[in-house]
């Protein structure tokens, strides 16, 4: 079938609009709207009738067709494509007050007008179509674009539009933004990340006091509330490159965490300001470095990584350990680990086995009836019972090498390695 005989079964079914009709030829040339390419196609087939090149239509048949008129309801998109300013407005009203660089426009069409567009592609034969939705997003999208200065991106906008026709609505998907640090906590007794109340799974009742938590505060607490207040976000979460436990302090060079917050009103703020209000609202508690904008990959990365780690142990010792017989011990510790799934956490976690690598466990003071360890290794290993031996779970353990049973008293995580190229900027 060629163009004008198309054209001709296109119009047949009943009035059309210019871009109802080009739209049903989007695919066969550039650099024109759809409502210009219908109306070229019009005047096309006008031409062709009043030059009696079509037989046997003559003026009433398909002259008639050719015309459509303000007074002319299109029964396809029933008016639709006559209101792509009025949806553009819409939209522009619900922008206000959102700090954003790129959108995207997405369109939920009505049932009747999937049902009329499915029907002229039954009747007419879909050749060289595109959805009308598509055209919609792209002409809606362009005028938003033009009266903003915003741009158009397909891959992750700073906010998607949705043009709900049914009920002829628009709504927004505020996306997040992520940034990426590190913290270092520097006290003990806080969790990483909110746990709810066991009993009361977040709601609040007696045991938690109503707060809804087992701990009154978390590192992720400590750094959100200072964020939210600067984005105007809803919520917010951390994402952590693995974690240490509640006793544990961590030092050094600090845990690389990212930061998503989710709906900001606002999406740019002087992050170095951000910084110090971070550090200075938790009163000694956390301390935030590095902080930089990155992208939602960058939590993909950090969840994916085992990230090896220097810990520093103090270890309550009943009596005096000979330093020569524990070095020797230390000596031996180093290599691979084998490790059931510590008791401790039996309750939370399947009980399987893991292997891990000790890459140095080294000796740095006696003092009294303590010891000063540190030890490097793999990510993934328990080093509580590394040193506990955890009923011979963890083979080889300290406790096992020197045949006493030995405590962790104080553990600080002093270095956390990861390679900054995962970091997308």
């Amino acid at each position: 079938m060629n163009l004008i005989d198309h054209a001709i079964k296109v119009m047949s079914e009943g009035p059309i609009c210019d871009s109802c009709l080009g739209r049903q030829f989007a695919k066969l040339s550039t650099g024109m709207t759809n409502k210009e390419r219908g109306s070229a196609i019009r005047t096309v087939l006008s031409m062709s009738v009043s030059a009696e090149s079509i037989d046997g239509n003559g003026e009433d048949g398909i002259l008639k067709n050719t015309t459509f008129t303000d007074q002319d309801r299109c029964w396809v998109c029933n008016g639709l494509m006559d209101q792509i300013k009025i949806w553009a407005g819409r939209a522009e009203l619900k922008l206000e007050g959102y700090d954003y660089e790129t959108i995207l426009v997405g369109t939920k069409v009505t049932g009747l007008i999937s049902e009329n567009e499915e029907i002229l592609w039954a009747e007419s034969g879909a050749l060289w179509a595109e959805p009308l939705k598509s055209e919609m997003n792209r002409e809606v999208g362009k005028e938003i674009s033009l009266s903003t200065g915003k741009d158009v991106d397909f891959k992750r906008p700073d906010i998607a539009i949705l043009l709900c026709l049914e009920d002829e609505e628009v709504t927004l998907q505020v996306n997040s933004l992520f940034i990426y640090g590190r913290y270092k906590k520097l006290i003990r007794g806080i969790p990483q990340t909110r746990w709810f109340c066991r009993d009361c799974n977040g709601l609040g009742c007696d045991s938690c006091d109503g707060t809804g938590k087992r701990y009154a505060e978390s590192v992720e607490e400590l750094i959100v509330w200072p964020s939210l207040a600067g984005f105007e976000g809803d919520d917010a979460s951390l994402h952590g490159a693995g974690r240490e436990d509640i006793d544990a302090l961590m030092l050094g060079n600090g845990r690389p965490f990212v930061l998503e917050v989710k709906e900001p009103r606002i999406r740019k703020v002087d992050i170095l300001d951000l910084q110090n209000k971070i550090n200075e609202a938790s009163k000694g508690k956390v301390e935030v470095v590095e902080l930089r904008y990155t992208s939602k990959e960058t939590v993909k990365s950090l969840k994916m990584i085992k990230a090896d780690k220097v810990y520093r142990f103090k270890i309550a010792a009943d009596g005096v350990i000979e330093k020569e017989r524990l070095n020797m011990a230390l000596s031996n510790l180093e290599g691979v680990v084998k490790q059931k799934t510590p008791t401790r956490v039996l309750h939370r976690r399947a009980d399987l086995q893991r292997e891990r690598k000790v890459h140095e466990a080294r000796l740095i003071s006696i003092e009294g009836d303590s010891i000063i360890l540190e030890v490097s290794c793999e990510g993934g290993l328990y080093v509580k019972e590394l040193i506990s031996g955890d009923d011979g779970r963890t083979e080889p353990s300290l406790s096992n090498l020197l045949g006493i049973d030995l405590k962790v008293s104080e553990l600080d995580v002093i270095y956390v390695k990861i390679d900054e190229g995962i970091v997308d900027n």
